[in-house]
Parts: structure tokens; sequence; C-alpha cells
């Protein structure tokens, strides 16, 4: 049995956790935070802050997942923990649908009623959050977030650390760039550019946006 660090402790951490509980391959010996919000987390203790994790490393666990959800902060820990030699698994709820034709990365978190159809890749560290949907043949880059209620139509591609809003909607085959923000409920019917944030119906640039 895998014994798991879970790195986060805000309400993301609490989904996965959730998650985590339902795989019987799995032991959760608690969680680390850069800023700890409290000693505990569900049943779960907060061990510490990050600066333990060389010593988890050593002694306790060779298995974590990063349960955070701002794509930068989750790609810099991801890179982090890996350079420590942690071994990165997935939280993909029972409750989800997922092909086994998709190609799945390490680290990936995947809520309950996703679905992940057929030939579709996703990345390391990418979020696939409540409800929402990823269909064939889609690209999800690394650690891209994929909001609840969001629907990905076939060959969609996403780039690293892309943000896809609460309901957002985006048509077969269009793209979005690396580290751009779709606002929630946008329906994306051409392609997204690197940088920026975009919105509405149809979705356009609104402002250059967050890099990495």
């Amino acid at each position: 049995m895998a014994q798991v660090l879970v790195v986060g402790s805000g309400d993301h951490a609490k989904v996965v956790l959730e998650i985590l509980e339902d795989m019987e391959d799995v032991s959760i010996v608690g969680c680390v935070a850069k800023d700890p919000e409290s000693f505990s987390i569900l049943d779960y203790h907060v061990l510490g802050d990050d600066s333990i994790l060389p010593a988890l490393y050593r002694t306790t666990a060779k298995h974590a997942i990063v349960a955070i959800g701002d794509c930068k902060i989750r790609l810099a820990m991801t890179l982090h923990l890996k350079e420590l030699g942690f071994s990165l698994i997935n939280a993909i709820s029972p409750r989800a649908v997922v092909s086994r034709r998709a190609q799945i990365g390490d680290g990936v978190a995947v809520m309950a009623g996703a679905v992940i159809n057929v030939d579709a890749e996703i990345g390391d560290s990418v979020i696939v959050n409540t409800g929402s949907t990823v269909d064939h043949d889609c690209r999800i880059g690394r650690c891209a977030h994929i909001a609840p209620g969001a629907h990905l139509a076939g060959r969609v591609q996403i780039g690293e650390g892309a943000f896809i809003g609460i309901g957002a909607c985006l048509i077969p085959r269009v793209k979005v760039g690396e580290w751009s923000t779709i606002g929630a409920g946008s329906v994306v019917v051409r392609d997204i550019p690197a940088h920026v944030t975009a919105m509405g119906v149809p979705a356009t640039v609104h402002r250059r946006s967050r890099s990495c």
C-alpha cells in the first residue's frame, strides 16, 4: 500500500483527500502546506510547512499529490516534489468516467462526475474538476485546470497552466494558449492566444494575463 502525502491544506485538498480515501491501494499519511491554515484537515494532520518535505521523503512517504488549485503554485510544487524524488500519484474519483484509452499523466486529479473520453491526453498535475467533460482527442497541458461544469468538445487543445472557468464551453478543435484564463460561462469559438484573459459569448480577449 502506497504511503501518500497530500501537499495542500485548503478546500481543494479536502476534495482530493476524499478521493484518496476511496482508493484501496493508498494510505494517507497527512498534509503539508506553505502556510498551514490549521492543525488538521478532515481527519488528517497538517504535519508542517513545505520545509519538512525532504525529511518526510526520507522517513515517511515516497508518494505525493499536489492538492492546490492555483496553477502556478501547483506547477512549482510539482517540480519541487520531483526534484526531491517523490512519485506523483493520481486522485481519480470512482464517480468519474475515464476512457481506458485516455492517456493520464502523473499527479492528476479527476473529480466526481467528470468525463474524459477516448484518446484524450491529460498532462501532469492537471485538474479535471467536478462535472466537467473532456471529449475525444483533447490535449490538456501540464498543470491546466478545467473548472467545474466546463465542457471541451473533441480535439480541443489547452496549453500548460491554462484555467478554463466554471461552465465554459469550447467548440471542437479550438486552442487555448498556455497560462491563459477563460472566464466563467464563456463560449470559445476561436483560438485564444497565450497569457491572456478571454471571456464572453463568444469569448474575446480582454487583457494580458498571468505568465509562468
